[in-house]
C-alpha cells in the first residue's frame, strides 16, 4: 500500500516541480555573472569591463565558434547593467526582458498586441544563423576614408550608411539598403560602425543613427527622407553636378560635336529610349569628365529623327558614339541592350584622348608622354610645334591627317602652341632669342619625373609630301636604333591653358555647395546645426554688442562735455583748424584742448577714468600762442582716440606744482637742470609735453628738442636731458648774452620748434614703449603758490 502511494505521490511531486519552472521560468541568463562584476559594481567598473570583454570576443576578432553567441551575451549583459531601470527590474525580479510586466512571474512571457516579439523586427541575433556580418567587407575605418574614400570621391560617388549594434531602427532600413546597392552596383558603398568608428563618425558629422550620407568631391551630403528604393536613387542622382551630360538634338548637333577643337576633348553621344539620361550614363560622365565631353539623344524625340537617321541608328538597344577629330564619322561605337559598367569604362579608356591632342597642361603632358619605365616597352611623343594663326591651319590639318594614318602603340600625337608654351618650344627647338620660329616636329622621350628629356627636331614642317616622309624614315629609324635623340634637357612644368576656366567652374561649384547648404539647413536636425547656429548668434552678439556699448559711451561722453566746456580757452590750430576747449577728442578739423586749473584739476587728472590719459603742454604766457598752435598740429592725427584727452599748463602760474610732480619721480628720472658753473640757474620747462594716467599715478615725459638751425648757437637737446629749449649761448659765461632783434626772432623760431618731435614720441606713446615714471600722489594743484 505504502509503495503504490509513494508512485503517485513522487509524480505528483515531479508535475509540480515542472510546472513551476514554467511558470517563473527563471533568467535565463545572470549578466553579472556574464561580464564578472559583482551585485555593487559602478557603472565605471560595468562600461570598462564591458569593453575589454566586447574586444576580445568581437566576431571580426575571434574566430572561434562560440564567439558570437558570447559577444550577444557580453551586448545584452551591458546593456541591462548599464540602465538604472532595468538593473534594478533584474535585482528585484531575476528579469532580463524589459517587455515583461514587473512583479509575481505567474504572467509569464506575454506577446500580445502591445509586447512585441523581438521575431517582429526580424532582429538577426535570435536567428539560427545569428548575426549578418554581410556588410563587414564594406566597414571603413577613419585612415583608410582620407586616404582611399575621399581621394576616389571626385571619380565616383560613395553612398556611405552609419549603423551601430542593437539598433533596431539600422535594422528596419537593412532589406531596403540591401536592394539598393544591389541594384546600384556601380555607387561605391561603405559602412561606418558608431561603436568602433567614432572618431570616422564624429568627422562626418553623424550624431544619430542609422544614418545615409553620400560623398562625392570630398564633400558629405545627409540623406533626409523615407528610405525607400526610389528615392535612394533619386539621392545619387542629386549628388553629382549639373551639366555633367548636354542634351542633344538636331538643333545643337553640330555645336556639340564641333566644340572637340576649344574643349580639346573627344565627344561621346549616347543614344536611347528612354527620356532620363540613365543613372550609369551620368556616373560614367562624371568619372571621365577631365578626358571626354558627354551628350545625350532621346530617340522617343522628333527632334532627334535626322541625328538617329544621319549614323543609322539601331532604336532597339542603347548605341555609344565617341567622335574625336572627324565629326562626321565616329572614332569608336558600341552596341548593347544591357551595358555593363565593366564594358563601358573599357570604352571610355579607349577613346580618352583625340588622334592629336594639344599640350595644354602638366596633366595632359604625363599621360599622353609618361616616364620611360624599366619593366615596359619605350614611349615616344611626336611633337608639331606651331601657332594658333591663320597661316598655320593647313600645316595642323597636314599633321592631323598624317596622325590618324600612323598611329602605332608606342607613338603619340600631339601639338603644341609656341605662344602658350614658350619656354618648352625654346628648349626643344633650341631657340635663344624667343622669337617666333617656323612650325618644326620634334620627337622626344621622356627618362623621369623631374623633367628629364630626349629628343631630336627631326624636319621644319609644312605639311609637305616631302615632311611627311621624312617623319616616317624617322620613326622608323628610332624603332631600329632609339641612341638617334641625341640631345638631351630638363622639360619646364607646362602652363596651364585652361585656367582661366576655373572661374567658370568655382561659379558652377559655389552654386552646388550653396543649393547643399541650404538643403541641409532645411533638413538637419537641431542637434547637427547647434555649432552653426551657435557661430553664427556669437558673431552677431559681439558684433551688436560692440555698437550698443559704443553709441552709449558716446552719449555719456556728451553729456560731460557741457559742463567743462566753460572752463576752456580756445587757441588756433594752424592748418588743422582751431583748438577748443573740452575734455572730448573732436572727430573733426579741430582739436580741444582744457587748461588745467584748479577747477579742472580733479575731473581732467585725479579722477581720470580707468584707461583714460591727460596729454598736458607746459608753456607760458609768451610762447602760448606759438606752442598751442604747433601742439594742435601734432596731435592732431591722435585725436580720434577717445582715450586721449589735451590740456595745457601756464608755468608762470604753477611752477611750483611742475617742480614737486618731477620731484617725486626723482628716483626713477634724472632731469638735467641745464645749470651753470655757479648753479644757480633755474630749469625752463617751457614746450614740455605730459602724459599723465590719474588712475595708475605715473607720467610719461616729452623734452623739447630743438631741430631748427640757429647760426649763433647750437643745441644739444634731446629726449634723454632736457635744457629747457633754450639754446646755449656761445659767449663766454662771464658776459650775459646781448639782446636783438636778431636773438629775439631766433628765440621765437626756437620755441617754435621745441615740439618737432612730438608726433614720433605719441606714437610711442600708443604702442607702450615709453618710460613710465610712477608717483605716490598727484600733488595739489590749490596748494602750491603761483609764482611769475
Amino acid at each position: 500500500m505504502g509503495s503504490k502511494m509513494s508512485v503517485p505521490l513522487a509524480a505528483v511531486v515531479l508535475l509540480y516541480i515542472l510546472l513551476a519552472e514554467s511558470t517563473h521560468g527563471g533568467p535565463e541568463m545572470d549578466p553579472y555573472k556574464i561580464l564578472g562584476v559583482t551585485r555593487s559594481a559602478s557603472q565605471a567598473e560595468i562600461k570598462k569591463v564591458y569593453k575589454r570583454l566586447a574586444k576580445e570576443w568581437h566576431p571580426d576578432k575571434n574566430k572561434n565558434p562560440g564567439a558570437e553567441d558570447m559577444f550577444i551575451k557580453i551586448t545584452k549583459s551591458y546593456e541591462i547593467l548599464s540602465s538604472e531601470d532595468k538593473r534594478a527590474n533584474f535585482d528585484r525580479y531575476g528579469q532580463t526582458d524589459d517587455t515583461q510586466p514587473y512583479g509575481n512571474g505567474r504572467y509569464g512571457h506575454r506577446h500580445d498586441s502591445f509586447y512585441f516579439d523581438e521575431s517582429f523586427f526580424n532582429f538577426p541575433f535570435n536567428s539560427k544563423n545569428h548575426r549578418d556580418f554581410a556588410d563587414s567587407k564594406y566597414t571603413l575605418h577613419f585612415n583608410q576614408y582620407v586616404s582611399d574614400v575621399v581621394p576616389e570621391s571626385y571619380k565616383r560617388p560613395y553612398l556611405i550608411k552609419i549603423t551601430s549594434d542593437w539598433c533596431f531602427s539600422c535594422i528596419h532600413i537593412e532589406p531596403v539598403w540591401k536592394e539598393v546597392v544591389a541594384a546600384l552596383f556601380e555607387i561605391e558603398q561603405g559602412v561606418v560602425d558608431v561603436g568602433y568608428e567614432r572618431r570616422l563618425a564624429n568627422h562626418l558629422g553623424a550624431h544619430r543613427t542609422p544614418s545615409i550620407l553620400g560623398v562625392i568631391n570630398g564633400k558629405v551630403t545627409f540623406f533626409h527622407y523615407a528610405v525607400a528604393k526610389e528615392h535612394l536613387r533619386q539621392f545619387v542622382e542629386d549628388l553629382l553636378p549639373q551639366r555633367l551630360v548636354e542634351r542633344v538634338t538636331d538643333k545643337n548637333d553640330l555645336q556639340f560635336l564641333n566644340s572637340w577643337h576649344e574643349l580639346n576633348k573627344p565627344h561621346v553621344l549616347l543614344f536611347d529610349q528612354v527620356p532620363a539620361v540613365p543613372l550609369l550614363y551620368k556616373l560614367t560622365a562624371f568619372a571621365y569628365k577631365d578626358y571626354l565631353q558627354f551628350g545625350y539623344v532621346d530617340q522617343g524625340l522628333s527632334e532627334t529623327a535626322n541625328l538617329q537617321k544621319q549614323f543609322n541608328i539601331n532604336t532597339y538597344a542603347p548605341t555609344m558614339l565617341v567622335f574625336k577629330e572627324n565629326i562626321d564619322k565616329p572614332a569608336d561605337i558600341i552596341q548593347a541592350k544591357g551595358m555593363k559598367k565593366q564594358i563601358i569604362d573599357e570604352f571610355m579608356a579607349n577613346n580618352k584622348f583625340l588622334l592629336a591632342p594639344r599640350l595644354v597642361n602638366q596633366k595632359l603632358f604625363d599621360e599622353l608622354c609618361p616616364v620611360k619605365q624599366f619593366h615596359r616597352r619605350r614611349k615616344y611623343c611626336v611633337l608639331l610645334i606651331t601657332g594658333d594663326e591663320e597661316t598655320f591651319s593647313f600645316g595642323n590639318q597636314a599633321f592631323l591627317s598624317f596622325a590618324s594614318t600612323n598611329t602605332k602603340e608606342v607613338v603619340r600625337f600631339a601639338y603644341v602652341y609656341q605662344r602658350l608654351q614658350q619656354q618648352l618650344c625654346d628648349i626643344l627647338m633650341q631657340n635663344k632669342d624667343s622669337a617666333q620660329s617656323p612650325p618644326q616636329v620634334v620627337i622626344l622621350e621622356r627618362r623621369n619625373a623631374a623633367g628629364k628629356a630626349l629628343f631630336k627636331p627631326v624636319t621644319a614642317w609644312n605639311g609637305s609630301e616631302e615632311d611627311k616622309q621624312r617623319l616616317v624614315e624617322e620613326l622608323e629609324r628610332l624603332q631600329k636604333d632609339p641612341s638617334i635623340l641625341i640631345h638631351d634637357a630638363m622639360l619646364p612644368e607646362l602652363n596651364n591653358e585652361f585656367a582661366s576656366m576655373f572661374i567658370i567652374r568655382w561659379i558652377y561649384a559655389s552654386y552646388d555647395y550653396l543649393s547643399e547648404v541650404i538643403d541641409d539647413i532645411l533638413h538637419n536636425n537641431w542637434r547637427e546645426m547647434m555649432p552653426l547656429l551657435s557661430l553664427i548668434f556669437s558673431a552677431l552678439f559681439i558684433l551688436f554688442g560692440t555698437v550698443v556699448i559704443q553709441a552709449f559711451s558716446d552719449s555719456s561722453e556728451d553729456k560731460q562735455t557741457k559742463p567743462k566746456a566753460k572752463d576752456g580757452t580756445k587757441a588756433e590750430n594752424g592748418s588743422s583748424g582751431s583748438v577748443t576747449t573740452s575734455s572730448r577728442p573732436p572727430k573733426k578739423n579741430f582739436v580741444e584742448v582744457t587748461e588745467l586749473t584748479d577747477i579742472t584739476y580733479m575731473s581732467n587728472l585725479v579722477k581720470l577714468r580707468p584707461g583714460h590719459m591727460n596729454i598736458v603742454l607746459v608753456l607760458t604766457d609768451a610762447s602760448k600762442n606759438i606752442l598751442l598752435s604747433k601742439f594742435a598740429k601734432e596731435v592732431y592725427s591722435f585725436t580720434g582716440s577717445l582715450t586721449l584727452h589735451f590740456s595745457f599748463l601756464n608755468i608762470d602760474k604753477h611752477s611750483e606744482w611742475m617742480s614737486t610732480l618731477l620731484e617725486y619721480a626723482q628716483d626713477t628720472m634724472q632731469i638735467d637742470a641745464d645749470e651753470d658753473d655757479g648753479g644757480n640757474r633755474k630749469i625752463d620747462y617751457t614746450g614740455y609735453v605730459l602724459a599723465l594716467n590719474g588712475h595708475k599715478k605715473y607720467l610719461c615725459l616729452f623734452k623739447p628738442v630743438y631741430t631748427g638751425e640757429d647760426l649763433d648757437s647750437k643745441s644739444s637737446e634731446d629726449e634723454g636731458g632736457a635744457s629747457g629749449g633754450r639754446s646755449r649761448s656761445s659767449s663766454r659765461d662771464d658776459h650775459p648774452p646781448r639782446k636783438s632783434n636778431r636773438s629775439r626772432s631766433l628765440s621765437t623760431l626756437q620755441i617754435h620748434h621745441k615740439l618737432d618731435r612730438l608726433g614720433l614720441w605719441m606714437e610711442r606713446l600708443m604702442e607702450g614703449t615709453l618710460p613710465r615714471y610712477y608717483i605716490p600722489a598727484w600733488p595739489g594743484l590749490e596748494k602750491i603758490t603761483p609764482s611769475k
